[in-house]
């Protein structure tokens, strides 16, 4: 896919893996709308990327995990006069330990975050792709996808959410020229587990450059849904051929915590 002149808007976009989509497609030629709730790091990432490259960054500061958000930001794009060939639904956050003891309003969030604004605000920008005849949508799921994970009960249960989302998606969208993808990462070297916790951190952690490179070959390809490692890909096959109560216990000695206490 030709990304020069095209925009891409990217959520979650101040860092990690959303920042490394940013600055590789600002590479390539390619117009931004960055979102995500720090403006000063929008900002500088917009100062950095306009300085590289040349292109127009457009920096909306705005917490998606709030209801509503997806409609306020679409009448944000709209504002700027910008449309959207490529939306990266990469915004998402994971919470660790048992769901009796977890917060229910940062639970809440965390479903909002991760399945209703990136279904919102999908919904909202594909009927102009198609429209238009080109276009992608690009969504960041998880390893965590594909099989149940105590501890990470909600998390893997969003991803697997944006997993089906996705694969139905991209067969809806066969023979309109636009494309839905969903990039299914294991550990990566982001914030993430700032917020999920480092009990949440399982196997060799990957670079977000590694986790967009896998993401933009797979589309350049056509593929639904790209695993990034060779590890991950292993481990996200297994669960197919193991009975659903052993791969439920694999993944909870997995996530078990390393101190012995419960969680």
């Amino acid at each position: 896919m030709d990304f020069t002149r095209k925009t891409t808007l990217i959520t979650g976009a101040s860092t990690g893996i959303g920042a490394a989509f940013a600055r590789e497609l600002a590479a390539r030629g390619s117009h931004l709308v960055v979102v995500a709730r720090s403006e000063d790091k929008l900002k500088g990432l917009q100062d950095e990327l306009t300085a590289a490259h040349g292109v127009t960054v457009h920096v909306v500061p705005l917490d998606l995990a709030r209801p509503g958000a997806a409609a306020e930001l679409q009448r944000r794009v709209e504002e700027l006069g910008v449309t959207v060939d490529v939306l990266i639904n990469n915004a998402g956050f994971g919470t660790f330990g048992a769901v009796a003891t977890s917060d229910p309003t940062r639970i809440a969030d965390e479903v909002h975050l991760n399945c209703s604004t990136l279904t919102d605000l999908t919904t909202r920008l594909l009927p102009g792709m198609v429209e238009r005849g080109h276009g992608a949508v690009i969504n960041v799921a998880s390893t965590a996808a594909f099989q149940p994970i105590p501890r990470m009960a909600v998390y893997g249960a969003t991803k697997a959410y944006v997993l089906s989302f996705t694969e139905a998606l991209a067969n809806e969208l066969r023979g309109t020229d636009v494309r839905a993808l969903a990039i299914c990462p294991g550990a990566t070297d982001t914030p993430f587990f700032e917020v999920a916790g480092e009990e949440a951190a399982v196997g060799l952690r990957r670079r977000p450059e590694q986790v967009v490179a896998t993401t933009l070959a797979a589309l350049r390809k056509g593929r639904p849904t790209v695993v990034d490692g060779f590890l991950n890909r292993l481990g996200s096959v297994a669960p197919r051929f193991l009975p659903r109560r052993a791969t439920v216990a694999v993944a909870e000695r997995v996530t078990r915590p390393r101190s012995g206490a419960r969680a």
